[in-house]
Order: structure tokens, then sequence, then C-alpha cells
């Protein structure tokens, strides 16, 4: 969709609590992407995991396909595919299909693969990850942009490999890799000079370090000749909007702390690393976005700060942290309220309203006369009543009305 300013979507990697039926669950993940794309939100990554129970989806590739035939607007992509676990030729393949399938709707997503668990089931040592998603990377674009690649690795071996469909957007559908808070996926990026999707913002001391890593992925890009451009940089963060700041954080304060200390805590093994209180101390930061239209505001506002330069878009961590009204009417209330905000959507119906205001007394004084010679015209006498009911009456003289 075109229009100025930040975008904003989602990234859905997705997080659904033990002991309720996936296959609901799959569902609802569809059904808040088409809740998104009638709402105008931008584009949706989707997440690739195979292990640990919370984060359903094996294949984002399915889910594109799926919600891209119920929805007319938003773009999908994945978010991310796991570049080690995949033959890179077939990952190009599969994109360029979906970028087909989908007239140009279609987003590749970047990663070495998030959970360990995931890798040791591939027999796929975890120091090996990153080299291998960079091997892999290297080889999709020089596949997407028409080579044809002869190259084995230990553990792939292509052979004059060209694909047989050239990508449908022009020249190529959008590529972002993932950057936590190490500098790999910056160096990544830079090395290509495709996007980014900050998913470390909401960590301890990501948004401080969001204009360090994207120096980072300017000079890499440097190095290879590339350059970078902040629209395609996206920063993930935590999000919940309701009509005030206690109604967000009452409705979000069991959630949050079930899906860390489960999940997070208990079964990944992962160090809370924040603050006692993060909904709370979030919003200050700008990383968990709790509370009112206002307060979720001034959070993005204070991250574009951190970036000391801006970056293209907004994606807030698909959650249940809400029952399910209450979600749909976050997104529901971020896209009436915040969107306008950063995209100047508003600005000219407002100014509209503004000048209307201002004049009305030139600009509508002359109804009432208007109103009144209609009924003189017709040889019937105004009634009384007409100067207090006719819209601009009480800014017309007396000696005029």
């Amino acid at each position: 969709m075109a229009h100025r300013g930040l975008t904003f979507g989602i990234f859905l990697a997705p997080f659904h609590r033990l002991g309720e039926n996936p296959t609901l669950a799959i569902q609802r993940d569809v059904e808040l992407l088409q809740w998104l794309d009638q709402l105008g939100y931008d584009e949706a990554w989707i997440g690739e995991h195979h292990s640990a129970g919370w984060e359903l989806i094996a294949s984002p590739e399915l889910i594109i396909a799926a919600a891209a035939e119920k929805t007319r607007h938003i773009k999908l992509g994945s978010g991310v595919t796991s570049l080690p676990y995949h033959n890179p030729f077939l990952v190009a393949q599969r994109f360029v299909q979906l970028d087909h399938m989908t007239r140009g709707r279609a987003m590749l997503g970047c990663g070495p693969g998030a959970l360990t668990s995931d890798a040791y089931m591939l027999g796929i040592e975890p120091s090996t990850q990153r080299p291998r998603m960079l091997e892999a990377m290297d080889v999709i674009i020089r596949l997407l942009q028409g080579e044809t690649v002869t190259q084995k690795s230990d553990w792939f071996d292509l052979r004059e490999a060209r694909l047989h469909l050239a990508p449908y957007s022009d020249p190529c559908f959008d590529i972002a890799v993932a950057s936590t808070i190490t500098p790999f996926g910056m160096i990544a990026a830079g090395t290509h000079g495709v996007g980014v999707l900050s998913i470390g913002a909401g960590l301890i001391g990501g948004p401080e370090a969001l204009a360090d890593q994207w120096k980072i992925a300017e000079e890499t890009a440097a190095k290879h000749g590339k350059t970078m451009d902040r629209r395609k940089w996206r920063v993930v963060v935590n999000a919940h909007i309701a009509e005030d700041d206690e109604q967000a954080l009452a409705e979000v304060k069991t959630g949050e702390r079930l899906e860390t200390v489960t999940y997070f805590e208990d079964t990944l093994g992962r160090p809370p690393g924040r603050a006692d209180d993060p909904l709370r101390e979030g919003v200050k930061m700008g990383t968990t976005l709790v509370g009112s239209p206002e307060t979720v505001t001034k959070g993005i506002r204070r991250l574009l700060d951190y970036s000391k330069g801006g970056f293209g878009g907004i994606l807030f961590r698909a959650h249940e942290w809400a029952n399910r009204e209450q979600t749909l009417r976050s997104y529901e209330l971020f896209a009436r309220y915040v969107m306008p905000v950063f995209q100047g959507s508003a600005d000219p119906v407002i100014a509209s309203n503004s000048w209307a205001r201002e004049n009305r007394k030139q600009v509508f004084g002359p109804t009432v006369e208007a109103v009144k010679r209609a009924f003189t015209d017709s040889g019937r006498a105004a009634p009384e009543e007409l100067r207090a009911r006719t819209l601009g009456a009480r800014d017309v003289a007396p000696d005029k009305q």
C-alpha cells in the first residue's frame, strides 16, 4: 500500500500456550493475518520452528500461501527461514513461486535458526549454523540474480543450479536478515545490502544499541560495495493497546508472565534479563509498548530517537497475553489512532477541519441568508427558529440575519 512514513506489521512466531487445541491455534494465526489486512497493516513475518511446543508453525511458506488467498494487500514473509535447515536452491525456488502466487506480496526472512533443539534433531552443530546461513544466503541471492551456481559444501552440492522462474517482483522480492544483539545479523545484511529485522530491541541494552548496530551494517555494506536503506529496517517490539494505560496493563499482566516464565525461562532456559516490571519499565524504554495510544506513540518516538536517524517499520511480536477480543481490539486501536501519527494519513483531514473552523464566519455565514431566501423566494416566511438551527448562524452579525 502506498503511504508515507513508517510501515507497520507483526512478527508472528507464533506463541501459543501449551494444552490448547493446536489446530485452532494455527487457524487463529491465519485469521489474525486477515484482520491485519483489513486494518491496513503493511506486512507480517511468520516464523519457522520445529520443537519446544509453543511456536507451532513449521513451514511459514504454507501459512503465506494460505493467507495470501484470504488477504488482498498485506505482504507476507518468513520470519525467518532457518537457512541451515534447507538446501539453498530449494529455498530460492519456493520463494520465487510464492512471489508469483502472491503477485509480489512474498518476502524472505533469513536466519541461522533460533531454537537449538531444532538443530539438535537435525544433527546440526550450533557452531555451524551462522556460517551455513551466510553460505546459503550467498547462493540464494546469486540464484535470484539469474546466476547459474555450481558449488559444493559439506552440507549441499549444487551442479549448474539455476532457477526456472525469475522473480515476479522487479528486480526481486524483499529480503531481510534477523538481527538480535550480536553483530552477526547486521554483518549478514550489510554484506548483501538487504533489509534487517531487529528482534533484539526488547532485550537489555537493545534499544540503546540500535544506532551502533545500524552503523555495523552500513560499514559492512560499504566494504562490499553495497548500501543500506533505513526504510528496510524493521524493529520488533512487544505491544498491547487499550483505551488507557491501566486497562492495557491489567489485560496483559497474567499472560505476559505466563509466557515468559513457562516458555522462555522454564522451557528454553533463558534468564529473564529484564526489569522486575517489564510492562511498565518497557514503555519507558520504548521496547514493550503497553498502554494507551498516546503512551504507545511516545514509545515509538523514543525508539526512533534511539536509532539516531530513524528506521522504516515497526513489527509487533505477536502474542496472546490478553484474551482474543482484547488482542484484536489492540491491533484496531493502533491502526486507528497511532498509525496516522507516523504515516501522516490524518494530517490533511485535520488541516481541512482546522481551515473550516477558523474560517467559518466568512465561509458558512452566508448559509443563513441562503436558507432564508429559499423560503422567501417561494413566497413563504422563514421560521423564527432558523437562526438557531442554521449551521454557522452564531457567527453571523445580527444585522446580517
